[in-house]
């Protein structure tokens, strides 16, 4: 088995069919929400493209990427203690670190440490926990730890060219979540599909996602270099 069956997997019949379609309503959900509010309510607000536009976008695009492995791992439902672990590992640190950065990029640090790692753990714990203990407690910690280090991350290069390091850090955490859903597919590629399910969840935790990140970077508190 390699990589190109998994790439033909994608226009298949399997879960790994429905992946490129949840990216595609994800993306969907966030633009036609950030294109209805900014047309109504941001267009108005002085600066708003320049200051928070770049952000947004990345982040719908980043929040495209990790749901997918969402439905996937909720089609199989049950892993190894390893591949749960990876799971809760992954899904964690990738969560918490894209919330936590483009947070930390327009609020500080604080506010992106908090979202980020709320973020990064509830996605943790609840993809992680389907092998049970061992990958509830690397959700929560790579959640945690992920949050941290994002946020971190863009308030540390706000002097240098935090939007080069954005797109650098898209890609390479688009990788690291395509990696993710070959591993999942060379685990489950035997196994008989235990859940279908429509678009619903996409759909409503890529809205809470853009909406919640949204919010905080136009309302929420701002460290004293934001202020």
């Amino acid at each position: 088995m390699t990589f190109k069956h998994f790439i033909t997997e994608l226009n298949g019949n399997r879960v790994e069919g429905e992946l490129i379609k949840s990216i595609f309503y994800s993306l969907l959900v966030s633009f036609l929400f950030l294109g209805i509010l900014y047309f109504f309510k941001f267009r108005y607000i002085p600066g708003f493209i320049d200051k928070y536009g770049f952000y947004l976008f990345f982040a719908s695009l980043s929040y495209a990427v990790l749901l997918p492995t969402v439905r996937q791992v909720r089609a199989y439902n049950q892993f190894s203690c390893m591949s749960g672990m990876m799971i809760g590992m992954t899904i964690g640190m990738i969560a918490g670190f894209v919330a936590g950065f483009y947070i930390g990029a327009t609020n500080g640090m604080l506010m992106g440490s908090i979202f980020g790692s709320i973020i990064g753990i509830l996605l943790g714990i609840w993809l992680g926990s389907k092998c049970g203990i061992m990958g509830f407690m690397e959700g929560i910690m790579a959640g945690f730890m992920g949050g941290l280090m994002g946020a971190m991350t863009s308030v540390m290069m706000l002097n240098d060219n935090l939007r080069l390091a954005t797109i650098f850090i898209f890609v390479i955490s688009s990788i690291i979540m395509i990696g993710l859903n070959y591993m999942i597919y060379a685990e489950t590629k035997e196994s008989n599909r235990e859940k279908s399910e429509d678009y619903l969840n996409i759909i409503m935790i890529s809205f809470a996602l853009i909406a919640l990140t949204t919010w905080i970077m136009l309302f929420g508190y701002r460290s004293l270099i934001f202020a």
